[in-house]
């Protein structure tokens, strides 16, 4: 079963930041129009496909892709949004992250791991042996990067554009520190404190949903998964039974540290190779320059077909068939 968990933050408004919509102000609408994505031909909340400014496609086509190929179940999961999805969903929160510049970005983090929780309690009565958890989060990558330097890792997460904005992350979140009075690696050793100043509804959903089902956890995602896999080892979790999926897009992307912070943290790997080089469509291809990379449990997605015996060739000819259908929408 494959989990995909919702979530907003105000940090995806500050310009230059997120890609993950056309407009700072669309990332707003871009987790449910994900999700909706995934069910239907074109999101219904909004009448377009969510794109990047330059108009390249959401990572929710390969989810799709590979959901249309393999047939796994999807449930989608609102952690923390300014609007729901309209398609079927579990709720959990409809709280969203703060801009943690100005305040503490998730005083809620708390309450929203229990009802998490309660969900991944009725998850273990389904007799799943592994459950693949995937987000959608625009501005992710930096309230990850907050938390990871929080807990003491010199990590830099990865971006949706080529160009990871990379001094504007570490800006924002310097002064988010200089607010909550506090330097790197300050709160090591409170990970519940850090998801509080810093973090957003999606982090702690998935930490709920984790820290209860008792089988194999697929963290289906890129950097935003290492914020979390390092929440989980300091709220005192055995990783052993958790992995991440990602795609090559990230594990290789020399702007992040992706592998390096995952050594360090302590937690196992898969890539999806993915190439979309030979793509009929410009949207595509950029890809392979950097644009989009990871999202919307992709690399979890892929994950699960090539286990369901399909290639990463057949997801990439089936993510040229759904783009092909959007051109005629």
């Amino acid at each position: 079963m494959m989990l995909v968990v919702l979530g907003n933050t105000e940090v995806s408004t500050i310009p230059g930041i997120s890609v993950a919509g056309a407009t700072p102000e669309l990332t707003k609408l871009t987790p449910p129009a994900d999700a909706e994505y995934l069910f239907h031909e074109k999101p219904k909340i909004i009448d377009v496909i969510p794109v990047t400014p330059e108009g390249h496609p959401t990572p929710a086509i390969i989810t799709k892709a590979a959901k249309e190929l393999a047939d796994f179940p999807i449930i989608i999961v609102r952690g923390g949004t300014y609007l729901a999805p309209l398609v079927p969903y579990v709720h959990i929160s409809d709280v969203v992250g703060r801009d943690f510049r100005k305040e503490k970005a998730l005083p809620e983090a708390r309450e929203i791991i229990e009802k998490a929780r309660l969900f991944g309690e009725q998850l273990n009565k389904l007799g799943l042996k592994e459950v693949v958890i995937g987000e959608s989060t625009p501005g992710g990558t930096t309230t990850a990067q907050a938390i990871l330097w929080a807990l003491g890792y010199e990590a830099k997460t990865s971006s949706a554009a080529p160009n990871n904005p990379q001094n504007l992350k570490a800006q924002v979140i310097e002064e988010g520190f200089k607010r909550a009075g506090i330097n790197k690696g300050d709160l090591a050793n409170e990970p519940l404190s850090a998801l509080e100043e810093f973090g957003d509804p999606m982090m702690a959903t998935v930490i709920g949903i984790s820290q209860e089902f008792k089988g194999e956890v697929v963290l289906a995602g890129g950097t935003q998964m290492l914020s979390i896999s390092a929440l989980l080892k300091a709220l005192g979790e055995d990783l052993g039974r958790f992995m991440i999926a990602t795609t090559k897009w990230v594990a290789n992307d020399e702007s992040s540290t992706f592998k390096e912070t995952a050594k360090g943290i302590g937690i196992a790997y898969y890539y999806a190779e993915l190439d979309f080089s030979r793509s009929r469509f410009k949207g595509l291809q950029d890809y392979e320059r950097g644009y989009v990379k990871e999202g919307v449990g992709a690399g979890g997605a892929v994950w699960l077909a090539v286990k369901k015996g399909f290639t990463v060739e057949d997801v990439a000819k089936k993510v040229d068939e759904l783009y092909e259908r959007l051109m005629e929408l």
